[in-house]
């Protein structure tokens, strides 16, 4: 038998989702923004996603730097390092008065300030803690990114109303420069109690991990890394082909800026049981199993928004924020605990941290992506297509290694 997580096990869970909280809500405030950078700066809204498009992308490129400086330092440091770069960021925003200028300060310094208080942090840590309660532990982390994204909307819409943008990058920034310690000092007693990694018992859940202490090269010679990294990137289109753009879809199409905010706002709440209902399930019946009932609501969801004409269609507004808004981020308790399940050991931040350029290639093409294509077409119908298509793409992938890997092959059976 698996001894059963300590209540310090849990109280790591609990300082990492609020530290991903804080750092995931800063960074989705952007989608908010986007309307104010187009009115004041009459940018196009191709150009208004280039700064997000290229924090997604570096966010990805820089995950094997984050995954191993974790590694290296731990989850204290990082945190630290994290908030002082949100920090610099959001003042330095602030200021901004060019695109170029945002472009960096949100797509690089706020983008890896906000990656070392990620998922690619916190998962190994958890993993470490917990083995067959694994999918439920990082469904708790990974529902921090939609608690974050829905209080961002209307918090962001409010600020803004009330200060202006320049004044709610300066709000913001003061709430981070007085989070930033108490945040990272939730790690330091956790890290120094952190047992050895965990090999669970032939029976348990994630039985495909074995005694083997993966190498990252190691895990690049099987077919599931190339596969998850797939999955990964599919999923990050699928999602940001619709994401940063929702409140403007909503308001192009006749809704109140506050009500679109706020009813995008509630159906992104919808995550936080969404993601921790999908990751504990995932335990029972099978991370693809879960993740592919995700990616048909996901569906269903984005389906709403093109059934959307006119500002009195309130109805499909509501469907699309709930059914899309649920699944924001479920399918990543899933997807990472079966990364943790499949290249378990001391290295799992590392490899995590390959596999997850992916997803932020995905996303910065599916943020840009989908304001180019508003920018050719006047709308974003053309956008939730494709969105629709990668997350069945996305689906079938995922399915493709519900196998375990065989340490050492170069081929995998599907």
């Amino acid at each position: 038998m698996t001894a059963r997580p300590s209540r310090q096990a849990w109280m790591v869970v609990a300082g990492g989702f609020l530290a991903f909280t804080v750092s995931a809500s800063l960074m989705h405030a952007y989608t908010v923004f986007l309307l104010a950078f187009v009115a004041d700066f009459a940018w196009s809204r191709a150009e208004a996603s280039v700064a997000y498009s290229v924090g997604q992308v570096v966010g990805g490129v820089s995950s094997p730097l984050v995954g191993g400086l974790v590694d290296r330092l731990g989850a204290r440091r990082m945190v630290l390092l994290g908030g002082c770069l949100l920090t610099l960021g959001l003042v330095g925003s602030a200021m901004a008065t060019a695109l170029w200028q945002m472009v960096f300060l949100y797509g690089v310094v706020m983008t890896l300030g906000a990656s070392c208080i990620g998922m690619v942090v916190f998962v190994p840590l958890v993993s470490r803690l917990f083995v067959e309660r694994r999918g439920l532990a990082i469904s708790i982390l990974q529902s921090a990114n939609g608690f974050g994204r829905a209080v961002s909307a209307p918090v962001a819409q409010l600020l803004i109303d009330g200060v202006g943008w320049r004044g709610a990058y300066w709000m913001q920034a003061g709430a981070m420069a007085v989070l930033v310690v108490p945040l990272a000092a939730l790690f330091r007693r956790a890290e120094s109690a952190l047992p050895p990694p965990v090999v669970p018992p032939a029976g348990s859940a994630p039985a495909i991990e074995r005694a083997h202490d993966w190498t990252l090269a190691d895990a690049m010679r099987t077919r599931h890394f190339w596969l998850l990294s797939l999955v990964y990137m599919l999923t990050s289109i699928g999602s940001f082909l619709v994401s940063l753009h929702q409140i403007a879809f909503a308001v192009g199409q006749g809704f109140d800026p506050l009500y679109a905010a706020f009813v995008l706002g509630t159906g992104a709440l919808l995550a936080l049981p969404g993601v921790i209902v999908t990751g504990s399930i995932s335990d029972v019946v099978g991370r693809e199993k879960a993740a592919i009932l995700t990616y048909l609501i996901s569906i269903v969801g984005v389906a709403a928004a093109l059934g959307i004409h006119s500002g009195d269609q309130h109805v499909l507004l509501w469907v699309h924020a709930c059914f899309f808004g649920i699944t924001w981020g479920a399918r990543g308790p899933a997807i990472t605990a079966k990364t943790a399940d499949l290249f378990g050991g001391k290295r799992l931040g590392t490899i995590l941290g390959v596999i997850t350029i992916g997803s932020g290639v995905g996303a910065g093409l599916g943020s840009w992506g989908a304001g180019l294509l508003f920018d050719l077409t006047g709308n974003y119908r053309v956008a939730f297509w494709l969105s629709m298509l990668a997350y069945a793409l996305g689906a079938m992938f995922f399915w493709l290694v519900r196998k375990p890997v065989v340490r050492g092959a170069k081929k995998m059976e599907v």
